[in-house]
């Protein structure tokens, strides 16, 4: 059984606050939970371009743009996120950002 979609709920707080980054943010990822990509690039973008220092939103924003087949869109998402992820000593992230970009080439 399927969990209800937990999108409606955060649309409605960002209806409300559309400048609240932390609502967008979780719509954002109830849409891509709900394979629901191209729905959450306007709020990751949002996210990303309201905060230069948070990280998630880029690197979500990279992904779901290389989903919906848009690689020369996610790089230079994925790069400034792997450039935030070496800054901020997050390890992990950066291995896997390192990864999908090295997949990139040159798109």
């Amino acid at each position: 059984m399927n969990a209800p979609a937990r999108s409606p709920h955060f649309a409605a707080l960002v209806a409300k606050q559309p400048d609240n980054a932390l609502f967008r943010f979780s719509l954002a990822q109830a849409l891509l939970t709900e394979k629901r990509e191209a729905d959450a690039v306007e709020h990751l973008e949002a996210c990303a371009r309201g905060k230069a220092h948070w990280m998630m939103p880029r690197i979500l924003l990279g992904k779901a743009l290389l989903n919906l087949g848009r690689p020369s869109e996610a790089k230079p998402w994925l790069e400034d996120a792997l450039r935030l992820a070496i800054e901020q000593d997050h390890q992990d992230p950066a291995a896997e950002l390192q990864t999908l970009l090295a997949g990139l080439g040159n798109a």
